[in-house]
């Protein structure tokens, strides 16, 4: 947009700079960036447009607005094939030590009203702090606009001397799920190693770690101890997919 003279108001500054990164993202093919890019570039330069008396400037504007909806709309429309026929990936990488991965920052995005059913499949749910890294999630999935109502979970059995310690805790979980409506259903394998967790609104996650990528805390009153969006992580990989038909685990 023209300086008119004098220097742009911080709006369309925001705007300029947001729709620039949009543009950058687009051509490097990473659509889903650029589309949440344009959405907010629009928006910005929608307020800058409520806010201008000039007739010129408001004619340049909404040409401006009505390009770039255009594009955003074009890759939209692209990305949601990508969905529908099951090719949609995007992957984060989690660099060690990195901060603000908690569940919530990571899955919310994917999590609404039509998620009644999740799968679980991760072969380190045995030990006490893994215990605690799945009530969290679930614990998430129930907080969630979602609805579930059967949480399946794969894991391997602890043979070692906290089986029990296991089989209680996870039977306490399921107790717990089971008093909010929500069916647990537990089985265990030797063989699993794969970890991935799929919701029935078609989207998978596979994470490198499983659930347990989240480094112990330095002390029990330490920031991060509570808030997993402080708590440092280890350096893993997060592969997203969406495939509209969700299955059942293979056996």
């Amino acid at each position: 947009m023209a300086k008119s003279g004098k220097e742009l108001d911080p709006q369309s500054v925001a705007a300029c700079t947001v729709l620039k990164r949009a543009v950058e993202l687009d051509s490097e093919s990473r659509y889903q960036q650029a589309l949440v890019c344009y959405q907010e570039g629009i928006d910005l330069l929608m307020q800058v447009l409520r806010g201008t008396k000039d007739d010129i400037k408001k004619c340049n504007l909404r040409k401006q607005i009505t390009g770039y909806m255009d594009r955003a709309e074009i890759v939209k429309k692209y990305l949601d094939q990508e969905k529908e026929d099951g090719k949609y990936h995007k992957q984060i990488k989690i660099e060690e030590n990195a901060t603000g991965f908690s569940y919530e920052s990571l899955f919310q995005k994917y999590l609404n009203e039509t998620v009644t059913e999740v799968w679980i499949q991760d072969p380190y749910i045995r030990q006490i702090h893994q215990l605690y890294n799945f009530l969290r999630f679930c614990e998430m999935l129930i907080k969630k606009p979602c609805k579930v109502k059967t949480i399946h979970l794969l894991t391997s059995p602890n043979e070692g001397s906290g089986k029990q310690q296991q089989s209680s805790g996870l039977q306490e979980i399921k107790e717990s799920l089971q008093n909010h409506g929500v069916l647990l259903e537990l089985e265990y394998s030797s063989s699993v190693h794969d970890r991935e967790i799929r919701f029935n609104n078609g989207w998978m996650i596979k994470i490198g770690r499983g659930l347990d990528y989240f480094k112990k805390p330095q002390s029990r009153f330490s920031l991060g101890f509570c808030d997993f969006d402080l708590r440092p992580c280890h350096e893993t990989t997060v592969d997203i997919f969406h495939n509209k038909h969700t299955k059942k685990f293979d056996g």
